[in-house]
């Protein structure tokens, strides 16, 4: 279901951002992210000259190689196009993520070495994103190869193993338990997929009483 029809309007600015998840050949995983924001109006600038309308403002690649543990193993980001002639000079530094792991506090720790004038806000911005892309990606990947050398189906319709074994990758059950309205410990879900967990309204009883 799309939004409301919004008020008349003109469009100013467009940021794009795509974010791929990549198995290598040599059973590391790439994340990639593109970048770009562009305005539909032209601008001069004093490094550039004059922008076009349409042609990018920012246009930024980042690429993190990950293991299968989540460990950094190589980092490389490369500004094609930026408002400042200096801006793509900084992009070596976020080769300081090698060896940090995607976990809780991952972005705390990414940040603070990439931190200010050692950075670039919008690479710093995708970590985020990528950092989520990157569970999106491993995890089912692995859950998938599992199940399949145990001869168990992915295609099952109206299984949950396939999710389940993605959510086990997380932590289980206690790890995800309410980060979000579909993990709510006195929901459906909960329920089904871990009833020791649930704390909702015991149906049988409340029938009883």
């Amino acid at each position: 279901m799309p939004l409301s029809q919004p008020a008349e309007r003109e469009r100013l600015h467009t940021r794009a951002i795509e974010i791929n998840g990549y198995r290598r050949t040599d059973g590391h995983y790439d994340i990639e992210a593109h970048l770009t924001d562009c305005k539909s109006f032209g601008q001069t600038n004093f490094d550039r000259g004059f922008i076009e309308p349409g042609e990018p403002i920012h246009d930024m690649w980042f690429r993190l190689t990950v293991d299968e543990t989540m460990h950094i193993q190589g980092v490389e980001a490369v500004s094609d196009k930026t408002p400042y002639r200096m801006c793509p000079t900084v992009t070596p530094n976020f080769t300081r993520l090698v060896g940090m792991q995607i976990k809780a506090g991952f972005l705390r720790e990414a940040t603070h070495a990439v931190a200010g004038t050692a950075g670039c806000t919008h690479l710093r911005e995708l970590l985020q994103q990528m950092a989520t892309t990157a569970f999106q990606t491993i995890n089912p990947a692995r859950a998938r190869r599992e199940m399949t050398a145990e001869g168990v189906s992915i295609e099952k319709p109206g299984s949950d193993a396939f999710d389940k074994r993605i959510g086990d990758k997380w932590g289980g059950g206690r790890k995800i338990l309410n980060t979000c309205l579909a993990y709510d410990e006195k929901g459906p879900l909960v329920k089904r997929r871990w009833p020791h967990l649930y704390t909702g309204v015991d149906e049988v009883a409340e029938a009883a009483e």
